[in-house]
């Protein structure tokens, strides 16, 4: 017979106001990440770790040799992560100033691409993990934040969308290597959908070119067609109101009233939603979103 039980075990990762004890992600005042806060909610993110997650941070000074320096960075990540209790990575954030600064396989972006592909292992892209690459609003060096553990997430693709991994050679000799998504404790109570970097691609292609509104709108699509894979292999529901945090990155600051009005009306929860300055690594494309969603207490068959 099946009984139904209320879980309240909290997850291995929660979030609050309180970053004492947690790892944050700041985007304002001493040691933030160097994308320029543009509106929205004002505090850090607090992330609580529990014992099977673990965050290793990087910060590579540039030496005018995009692709050795993501090499260096990589291969001395793969280096302090796989030799811990927490060899599996399982979501990336990469910040680096003129993401869009060259033409073709000289763009900075395709050179990261290039300097990363050549530090990681058949191992990194079974599959890669999720994450995201944004162009800084300031050229410091290569900062690379990684969220690793002790178990593999199951990695998420959007059906949607080409895997990135798969793009065709006119995005650069080498694919980008990420997954659109990670799914964390699946099978449990309260399982957690990290978003990767999400924008208005339909297959491999940019829509809505010139619209930024559209292009919100598109991005929304793509984050839902997301939570709706995460539910068929995580079993539970997710919804833009269980939304934890969503990071927006915008182009052209000027745009952000625009953006603003898309996204307060799409039910996300506009307390937990930080509008920052930031370059898509396309440069035809306008906004780029990333999120974390949640489950609460979820009733669970026995």
């Amino acid at each position: 017979m099946n009984t139904m039980s209320l879980s309240t075990t909290p997850p291995d990762i929660h979030f609050s106001d309180d970053c004492t004890q947690a790892m944050p992600f700041r985007f304002r005042g001493e040691g933030a990440l160097p994308c320029t806060f543009l509106a929205g909610n004002t505090a850090a993110e607090c992330w609580h770790m529990g014992t099977d997650y673990a965050f290793t941070t990087l910060h590579v000074q540039e030496n005018d040799d995009l692709v050795s320096d993501t090499r260096a960075a990589y291969a001395e990540l793969l280096r302090q992560v796989r030799s811990s209790a927490h060899p599996f990575l399982i979501r990336i954030w990469n910040y680096f100033g003129d993401i869009n600064l060259g033409d073709e396989d000289a763009e900075r972006y395709r050179q990261f691409c290039v300097g990363r592909a050549q530090a990681v292992d058949a191992e990194f892209n079974n599959p890669p993990p999720a994450a995201t690459a944004i162009g800084a609003a300031r050229r410091d060096g290569l900062h690379v934040i990684a969220l690793s553990a002790k178990r593999p997430a199951i990695a998420l693709e959007n059906p949607r969308q080409t895997p990135a991994w798969q793009y065709p050679r006119q995005y650069g000799k080498v694919s980008p290597g990420f997954s659109r998504g990670a799914l964390l404790d699946a099978g449990s109570p309260h399982p957690l959908l990290l978003a990767s970097g999400t924008a208005s691609i339909v297959g491999h292609a940019s829509v809505h070119v010139g619209d930024v509104a559209e292009q919100c709108r598109e991005s929304l699509r793509n984050l839902r067609a997301l939570l709706d894979e995460g539910e068929k292999h995580g079993g539970e529901p997710f919804t833009f109101g269980q939304c934890r945090a969503l990071r927006v990155y915008i182009r052209d600051p000027q745009h952000l009233h625009a953006v603003r009005t898309v996204f307060e009306a799409s039910g996300l929860p506009p307390e937990n939603i930080v509008y920052l300055h930031g370059e898509v690594c396309r440069r035809e494309l306008a906004v780029e979103l990333e999120g974390v969603f949640a489950t609460d207490m979820v009733m669970k068959a026995d």
